[in-house]
C-alpha cells in the first residue's frame, strides 16, 4: 500500500512540509538549505520539492559577478536533500541521523538556472536499505528539464559524524 501525500492540495497543518517542517528533519540551515516546500511525498517511492532561487543568494556574489548562474554541484544538493528529507521522514528520529553523499552518477546540466526561477526537484527511488539510498533526480524550471543525476546516499548517526570530526581535527598539525 502506497501512501502519497500532495501538499499541493493539503490545507496547512494537513500534511503540507513547510519550510519549518523541513527543518525539523534536515539539519541543513542557511546558506545551505536548498529546498523551501515538499509538494508530493509518496512512502519510499518519491518525493517532489520547491526551491526558490533569489538574488540573494550567498554563491551568486562570486558565482558570477554580473552573470549570476547556480552552480550545478548546487542543483545536485537540491535532489540529495529532497531525497534525504524522504529518507529521514521514513525512518524517523532524524534529530540524531545525517544523510550523506555516497556517490554521484550521470550528472547533466541541461539548462542554466538563475535569480527568480524556481526548481521543481523529483526524486524517485531507485534503491532503498534502512540506511542507504540510490535515487534519481531531475530539476525543472518552468517544466523543462535543467539537471538530472542519480544520487547515493547513506543514513549516519550525528553522533559518528562528531566522532569523525574530532579525530580528523586532532590530526591536524598546528
Amino acid at each position: 500500500m502506497s501512501e502519497t501525500v500532495n501538499t499541493t492540495e493539503a490545507a496547512p497543518g494537513t500534511g503540507a512540509l513547510d519550510i519549518i517542517q523541513i527543518q525539523e528533519v534536515l539539519r541543513h540551515r542557511y546558506p545551505f538549505l536548498l529546498i523551501d516546500r515538499v509538494l508530493e511525498l509518496q512512502r519510499m517511492k518519491r518525493v517532489v520539492a520547491l526551491k526558490n532561487v533569489t538574488i540573494n543568494e550567498p554563491f551568486f556574489v562570486g558565482h558570477f559577478p554580473g552573470a549570476p548562474l547556480m552552480p550545478g554541484v548546487l542543483i545536485v544538493e537540491s535532489m540529495a536533500q529532497a531525497g534525504a528529507v524522504l529518507l529521514l521522514t521514513e525512518i524517523g528520529n532524524s534529530a540524531d541521523k545525517l544523510v550523506v553523499f555516497t556517490g554521484i552518477e550521470r550528472a547533466k546540466f541541461r539548462r542554466p538556472v538563475v535569480p527568480g526561477d524556481q526548481l521543481r526537484i523529483e526524486v524517485d527511488v531507485l534503491a532503498w536499505r534502512r540506511v542507504m539510498g540510490r535515487m534519481d533526480g531531475k530539476v525543472f524550471v518552468d517544466g523543462k528539464l535543467v539537471a538530472e543525476a542519480i544520487v547515493s546516499c547513506a543514513v549516519i548517526d550525528r553522533a559518528r559524524s562528531k566522532t569523525a570530526s574530532q579525530d580528523t581535527s586532532a590530526e591536524r598539525p598546528e
